[in-house]
């Protein structure tokens, strides 16, 4: 067995890692941390009562490497950053959810604050699978991506050579509540999210950069994002939208069948894509269009999973030399 820590436990996507270790075939759940929550992670999670019982504890590096070997640290930018340094100094893996890794030090500079870690940030391998297999196979440190460049990139980036990159791409992305974390906020209070839909921070939301970003690292292609997100009244789930003009004329789905025909969590659809079809799964349902040459691409995930926690898993599963697909979700929640 390979002892696993989860810090950041009493969150969603902590939650949502606890659920997929309980049963995973090869990681044990040894060790269970919180920032700001402390007591038993049944208490804080009534919904595990009766299914696994652990105390959380005040988090320490030190514990956390005598009793494991791989760390993921479910927490928010900045808090991130100075426990995976001590972590990776200890010899632990790590899987870090939060934004503290998955930027270039001068793009997390400008949209988030100073970097305490720039020693490692160098060697952090950004967890966008389908793009990063080999090197995360190899990795000491994987950078969860954010759940809305996730949805875009997996959408957008198989049609980047056949855009038009000097026209900026406009990405409309909508999601369930549950994105904005456990922390209460008016947006999130619900009677305001109740039969509401709003834009949040349009035209300025930090994914914007993170997006751009990783197009020019894996496609090698300057564009400028335009990226709008929404807030929806679910409480999972994510759909992403992507309007772009083409060079050229393409078969949007043969393109999409040529880049992921052979990726088991890539799902192509016929027909536009629905977040309930994806609620509860690793999956990213992905659908194109064309008209003439106007380029629409969907996709859509579990913001928690695909998102966040099941992608995090899926690069420790290869990091520790497992099959990816070990202890992932796969049946949605539906009806």
């Amino acid at each position: 067995m390979i002892e696993c820590a989860v810090v950041g436990a009493s969150g969603y996507t902590g939650l949502e890692l606890i659920k997929m270790l309980v049963n995973h075939p090869t990681f044990r759940l040894s060790y269970l941390g919180a920032s700001s929550e402390s007591g038993r992670i049944e208490t804080i999670h009534p919904s595990l009562k009766d299914i696994i019982t652990m105390p959380v504890e005040k988090v320490s590096a030190e514990d956390i490497a005598r009793r494991c070997s791989l760390a993921f640290l479910a927490l928010p930018h900045k808090a991130s950053m100075g426990l995976a340094r001590q972590l990776l100094k200890l010899g632990v893996k790590v899987v870090d959810l939060s934004a503290d890794y998955r930027l270039e030090r001068e793009t997390y500079e400008e949209f988030y604050c100073p970097h305490e870690d720039p020693e490692h940030l160098s060697e952090a391998v950004y967890g966008l699978i389908e793009y990063t297999r080999e090197d995360i196979a190899k990795a000491r440190l994987v950078a969860g991506p954010g759940c809305y460049p996730t949805a875009t990139l997996l959408g957008i980036l198989p049609f980047i050579e056949y855009i038009d990159t000097s026209i900026p791409l406009f990405v409309d992305a909508k999601s369930g509540v549950s994105g904005a974390g456990k922390k209460l906020s008016e947006t999130t209070h619900f009677v305001h999210i109740n039969d509401n839909f709003f834009a949040y921070n349009p035209l300025k939301h930090r994914h914007a950069p993170e997006i751009a970003e990783k197009i020019s690292l894996f496609k090698g292609e300057k564009t400028t994002v335009n990226f709008v997100p929404h807030l929806i009244p679910a409480t999972r789930g994510e759909l992403v939208s992507v309007y772009a003009v083409l060079r050229e004329d393409i078969d949007p789905m043969k393109v999409l069948e040529d880049a992921y025909s052979q990726e088991r969590f890539i799902r192509i659809s016929d027909r536009p894509v629905d977040v309930k079809s994806v609620a509860g799964t690793h999956f990213c349902d992905i659908f194109a269009s064309v008209n003439g040459r106007s380029l629409f691409v969907s996709s859509a995930i579990d913001n928690l999973l695909r998102g966040a926690s099941s992608q995090a898993l899926a690069s420790a599963n290869l990091m520790m030399g497992l099959d990816e697909g070990a202890g992932i979700p796969v049946i949605a929640y539906t009806p």
